[in-house]
């Protein structure tokens, strides 16, 4: 099949109507589901179920959402992010009538001259380039879309409806394996934080099982301070598991530059949440020589803890590190399992969190962590309890791992699909030899 050429079109030229949406009141009962911009992604995708709305039958006649229709957004938007996603609207996702709210306009395609699903991802593409900054009107607080501008936009198309077709089902296989990915990963943040609690109240047993709940085997646990525990299990502050203190960096200004820019990490609350329990190795500052002079070295290993705004965020440090005095370092004792002894601070953060005094800033200090109570097994029965938890950590994180390169792959063919740099006719060749 000989390639076919690409044409030069505005994005009113695909389009049979373009209209805006509607609010309508609410009543009982309702007669259509309307859309606002909380219900799409930024994928494209339509994710929330609407509002429950009574529109007058003559407007909901007039505008209400077919199979294959994009939805614009036209008014809403921020600084950072520009008014003008879009997203495409399926039949059957909503039992009832549905239109957009009066922040979008309803785009129909021109099936003609353009597939609505190549439209809708060529849309959502024309979304991250330059060109629809200068799209952008703010009045009264508002950003709303220059939408007569937006339709004289101009871009260019296969002229040939297959190709389109084909681009639309290669970037539509590589979504799907996304989603199917990101539900993985959902599943299993589930199991992992159920699969935490069950750890840390019932432990593995010598048969390396999970001990049965204590509703069904009552005479295997023992009433303790932290609720019913393992009979073999003892209560111990952090305190006497791990040398706890502050971070420090005493020089004032704090942002005096000559204490900065080194080869030193130095990590902040921050860098300490974004770990979110794992191994941190990033860090958004570093000290030079002055600054380590002012400050305190954490070796790899130890806890991280934040004390301030954030209230018992944790990390371990994969590298030896410096913080100031919003994070606590613990340098857990060799006779513990470090994993074991981060995973019972981060199940304390609730009680901590409610420690701190609400005021500007919330804080905790040394005097809340160091007595903090932790529920002890044998080392052994910590190592199995770290390993059990590090398997699935491990599987979330080879998970989200695929999904970043999906992603990727994803930004990187829309880019070269749909500008026409890489081509789909060879596949289209393949589909009818």
């Amino acid at each position: 099949m000989p390639e076919s050429s690409w044409v030069d079109r505005s994005i009113g030229d695909c389009l049979d109507a373009s209209f805006a949406g509607e609010w309508g009141v609410e009543r009982n009962p309702p007669n259509a589901i309307v859309l606002r911009a909380t219900d799409i992604d930024d994928a494209g995708h339509v994710v929330g179920s609407g509002a429950a709305r009574t529109i007058p039958k003559s407007k909901l006649r007039a505008k209400q959402l077919q199979h294959g229709d994009i939805l614009l957004e036209g008014s809403g938007g921020g600084p950072d992010k520009p008014v003008g996603r879009v997203a495409l609207f399926e039949a059957g996702a909503h039992s009832e009538p549905a239109i957009c709210s009066n922040f979008f306009k309803t785009l129909r395609p021109r099936r003609s001259v353009v597939d609505e699903r190549f439209l809708w991802r060529k849309l959502c593409w024309f979304y991250g380039q330059p060109a629809l900054l200068a799209l952008q009107q703010q009045t009264t607080g508002i950003i709303n879309l220059k939408f007569a501008e937006y339709l004289d936009a101009r871009f260019t198309v296969p002229a040939e409806l297959p190709e389109q077709t084909k681009i639309a089902q290669v970037l539509d296989t590589l979504d799907t394996t996304i989603r199917q990915t990101e539900a993985i990963i959902e599943k299993l943040e589930q199991i992992k934080q159920g699969l935490l609690h069950d750890l840390l109240t019932r432990g593995i047993d010598a048969n390396g099982e999970l001990r049965p709940p204590q509703s069904q085997a009552p005479h295997l646990y023992k009433d303790s301070p932290l609720g019913w525990i393992p009979s073999e299990w003892t209560i111990v502050p952090l305190g006497d598991l791990a040398a706890v203190d502050r971070g420090k960096f005493t020089h004032r200004p704090r942002n005096d530059p000559a204490f900065y820019g080194g080869i030193f990490p130095f990590i902040q609350t921050g860098d300490v949440a974004n770990a979110v329990g794992g191994y941190v190795s990033a860090y958004s500052q570093t000290l030079s020589e002055r600054g380590i002079a002012v400050s305190q070295e954490f070796p790899a290993g130890t806890i991280a803890i934040t004390i301030a705004a954030n209230i018992a965020d944790t990390a371990i440090l994969a590298v030896p590190m410096y913080f100031p005095d919003s994070v606590v370092g613990a340098i857990v004792s060799p006779a513990m399992n470090v994993r074991f002894i981060e995973l019972s601070v981060r199940r304390a953060k609730p009680q901590l969190n409610a420690r701190a005094p609400q005021s500007a800033q919330k804080n905790i200090n040394l005097q809340d962590l160091r007595p903090m109570l932790v529920a002890l097994p044998t080392k052994a029965e910590q190592d199995s309890i770290a390993e059990r938890y590090e398997a699935v950590q491990r599987r979330l994180d080879s998970e989200n791992a695929e999904a970043r390169k999906l992603r990727e792959m994803k930004s990187g063919l829309m880019d070269d699909l749909l500008t026409g740099r890489v081509r789909v006719t060879p596949l289209l060749a393949d589909a009818t030899s």
